[in-house]
């Protein structure tokens, strides 16, 4: 019998196929979990988010005696979201009534350490502060309101937040959250197969989509980590990560985490996430003033905030609101009192549009530009840096008002194209060199071009005090009373050409006073001037006014050939406001981190650059030009007892005009034009000017000081021969001169009875 072959033994269990591949499979999904884990603590271990820097305009401050007006309070405490009420109750509210206002301030994070909040009255009579005082009555020396947040620098993506911690968020908010989205928010592990069948019922009851089965976690995995694809490898991804994330991080951290992240709606192209910044997106407040209605609408529209926006689909939206209020009344958040009231309460939100991402492009981008001195892009974008800037939003919106209406009339007085005629708008604190307001352009709620920053036209007859002060520096060679002549100039050019400058009138005046000169804005006596104390001279005055730029050495340049924007204009003009005294322009003030510390401050650098003595009779000059030259009829409009400084500036074809002006307090230039570089009927007097003088006469400024300087002494001087005289003689006028350099030779005259006159009606002659 043949013998049976042996049986061959059994594999070991390790060696079989079967096994071999649960083994690949169980080794690669835990590779994939710990990438999945890696990937979840890079990111929330890290920094979470490129957070934007915030840019803030100067806080309103509030003293005793300051001019304030009625209006101007109001458009701010509107700006910042205050709320008009009965009796003060919480942060954000006010009282007013006739003359008295009562306010209860947010309180604010500062430079220099933190405001607090709290409540005051205070009186406000004639546009001036009267009284300000606490509630309980006791005197404050200041208030400082929270400054306005007016624009931010947001990363490539867009998506623009304001942190909060789980501590500052309104417990019924993150109660109510809880209840509409994940009832076991604290005891599931990250998924929840008892949420998904809760909600799958309440859905079928309700005949719609009330709840979804989703946890917090999965959402904010699927939000912060995944895409939005729907298939299954997805979702499982999802419940993995969510798993994991619940394993590695405290519910709390979580929780605070989602407030922050959820997406809750748009704002042009930029993404509005988490509560504290939709709730000023909607809202106008911070998250802790919202009522319980307002609270309730910012829960239900995590559902979906295109489908529940209030602005676009408001009875979608209320309903979905009042279905939330259900639900916190059902499990006991609220009261029947509350639900009642709640509900009937419409929805609160503020007007769509009234709270754009960037209300003064064009100041933001003065900002920017000179933030690039300091800080990379991408600090801007990513580190959630709080600017602080000089911008006055009540000055600021005067001056884009005065632009527009005044634009407006010129085109409809002189039969122009409407919106043909463009400008712009610089205001400067004198003193400190602070922009208060910057106009790019007539819609300056929008961005593009920027002629406050970057067009550069011919300035005209602006540069001409830049000759008078070169002058007036030889105090040993020239003074007010200077006799200078305007007759014909011709020049030979490089070229062969001739430059024949003439006066806008077409005549020429003989011998006049230097004073006279430039109050009336003689070409010809200008260009006269400029040549006798030398180009070179002049150009270097130029220079040290704060004009950086480059000038092509020709004598036209001594009437305006040369481009500058307003900007560049307004650094010069500051000088001549600021007794000689040179600080560059600045827009910023301080810098902080996220968390108020301190960075960077741009303090007021000054330079002494020339004589109080010189630069106070070139003001002189400029005055008399506001009595009795090209900008005698901004008095039309502005008090007789303002008294202010400036100059106009026409350039060929009229096709720029242009005006430079200060009082004691502020400093604005003005211009207006084409954009296309064509001609218009302006001159300086009659475009620019207008815009100015409405300007100045809207604000709260100061008059020009009129205590001279130690070294200037007033003299009274005869017109007709120069030589001293007496206020009660005939033809004479009182002038200021550096002291030692007035007249030698006495005019005795038949004293006629004194009259009491104001000194520009001496100037001017009349009786």
């Amino acid at each position: 019998m043949a013998r049976k072959a042996k049986k061959a033994p059994a594999k070991p269990f390790f060696r079989r196929w079967w096994f071999k591949l649960f083994f690949f499979m169980a080794l690669l999904f835990g590779v994939y979990l710990l990438y999945l884990d890696h990937t979840i603590r890079s990111k929330f271990d890290g920094r979470k988010w490129a957070l934007p820097a915030k840019v803030y305009a100067r806080p309103l401050e509030l003293y005793l005696g300051q001019e304030l007006k009625e209006d101007d309070l109001a458009f701010e405490l509107k700006q910042l979201g205050y709320r008009s009420v009965k009796r003060l109750g919480q942060a954000g509210d006010m009282v007013h009534w006739g003359s008295d206002w009562q306010i209860y301030s947010r309180g604010f994070v500062f430079w220099d350490g933190d405001e607090a909040a709290r409540k005051v009255r205070l009186k406000l009579q004639d546009g001036r502060i009267t009284e300000l005082q606490s509630l309980n009555g006791k005197p404050l020396d200041l208030l400082r309101l929270e400054p306005l947040e007016i624009a931010g620098i947001y990363p490539s993506h867009n998506e623009d937040r304001e942190l909060l911690r789980l501590i500052d968020v309104p417990h019924l908010l993150g109660e109510a959250l809880i209840v509409v989205e994940d009832r076991n928010f604290a005891h599931h592990f990250g998924i929840s197969l008892k949420g998904i069948a809760r909600a799958a019922l309440a859905n079928y009851k309700a005949g719609s989509a009330v709840q979804g089965g989703s946890t917090l976690t999965q959402q904010l995995v699927k939000n912060f980590y995944l895409n939005h694809e729907r298939s299954l490898q997805r979702k499982a991804q999802e419940a993995l990560m969510s798993v994991l994330l619940e394993l590695r991080y405290s519910k709390s951290e979580i929780l605070e985490t989602y407030i922050n992240e959820v997406y809750l709606g748009q704002s042009g192209k930029r993404g509005i996430h988490g509560f504290a910044l939709a709730s000023r997106h909607y809202f106008g407040q911070p998250l802790k003033e919202l009522r319980l209605e307002q609270l309730a609408l910012l829960v239900g529209m995590v559902k979906g905030a295109s489908y529940y926006n209030p602005w676009r689909n408001s009875k979608r939206a209320l309903e979905r609101r009042n279905l939330v209020l259900t639900l916190m009344l059902q499990q006991q958040l609220i009261s029947d009192q509350e639900f009642k009231r709640a509900s009937k309460a419409g929805l609160g939100v503020i007007k769509a549009g009234s709270r754009p991402s960037q209300r003064y492009p064009a100041f933001l981008q003065l900002v920017k530009e000179q933030l690039k001195r300091d800080y990379q892009e991408e600090d801007l974008r990513s580190e959630g840096l709080r600017i602080f800037t000089s911008l006055s939003p009540s000055v600021q919106r005067q001056a884009e008002r005065s632009l527009n209406r005044k634009s407006a009339f010129l085109e409809r007085y002189y039969g122009m194209k409407k919106k043909s005629l463009q400008g712009a708008v610089v205001v400067t604190a004198v003193g400190s060199a602070e922009v208060l307001a910057f106009v790019g352009g007539r819609d300056s709620s929008a961005g593009g071009f920027n002629r406050a920053l970057n067009a550069r036209r011919p300035v005209g007859s602006l540069l001409k005090p830049a000759i008078y002060l070169t002058a007036l520096n030889k105090s040993s060679e020239y003074s007010l009373a200077s006799r200078i002549s305007d007759a014909t100039v011709k020049v030979k050019t490089p070229e062969n050409s001739i430059w024949q400058p003439r006066n806008f009138d077409r005549k020429s005046h003989g011998d006049v006073m230097l004073y006279e000169a430039l109050a009336k804005s003689y070409n010809q006596a200008a260009a006269r001037l400029g040549m006798e104390v030398g180009l070179a001279e002049v150009f270097n005055t130029i220079h040290r006014l704060g004009i950086d730029r480059e000038l092509p050495p020709v004598p036209s340049v001594l009437l305006g050939a040369v481009e500058l924007s307003p900007l560049d204009v307004s650094a010069f003009y500051h000088s001549l406001a600021n007794e000689g005294v040179h600080s560059p322009i600045r827009a910023i003030r301080e810098v902080t981190s996220s968390g108020g510390q301190p960075l960077k401050r741009y303090p007021l650098q000054v330079e002494q650059r020339f004589s109080a003595d010189s630069v106070y009779l070139t003001q002189f000059g400029l005055q008399a030009a506001m009595r009795i030259g090209s900008g005698r009829s901004a008095y039309r409009e502005l008090p007789q007892d303002l008294e202010v400084a400036g100059k106009t500036g026409t350039t060929n074809d009229q096709r720029d005009s242009w005006f430079a002006g200060f009082s004691g307090s502020h400093l604005a230039v003005v211009w207006l034009g084409r954009d296309d570089n064509g001609t218009t009927p302006l001159t300086g007097s009659s475009g620019a000017l207008r815009v100015w003088s409405d300007l100045f006469s809207k604000i709260p400024t100061q008059s020009l000081v009129a205590q001279p300087p130690l070294g200037v002494e007033y003299h009274w001087i005869d017109v007709a021969s120069g030589k001293l005289s007496q206020a009660e003689c005939p033809g004479a006028i009182e002038l200021p001169f550096i002291a030692g350099q007035q007249p030698l030779e006495q005019l005795y005259c038949q004293p006629r009875q004194p009259q009491r006159r104001s000194w520009w009606e001496r100037l001017f002659g009349r009786d």
